[in-house]
């Protein structure tokens, strides 16, 4: 039988997830800036939902960035 390892979620059933809370949605992101899939955070469905529609508030109130700025062009020349 495979047993699966709990991850320790970041926040708890109870917390608010909130568009300006930038400390804590950017536990979330990745360096680039892409938003962490469900099952390398450990959180619930509803909670992932809300943190992807926290973080997409951010980025078009300018709270939080679209692109990392330490991207680099490779095809400059």
């Amino acid at each position: 039988m495979i047993i699966k390892k709990q991850k320790n979620s970041p926040i708890t059933v109870n917390q608010k997830i909130d568009y300006k809370d930038i400390e804590l949605l950017s536990l979330f992101l990745t360096e680039q800036g892409k938003i962490l899939p469900r099952r390398a955070t450990g959180v619930t469905v509803q909670q992932q939902r809300k943190i992807a529609k926290a973080i997409k508030r951010a980025r078009i109130l300018s709270l939080l960035p679209f692109l990392s700025s330490n991207e680099t062009n490779y095809n400059r020349t």
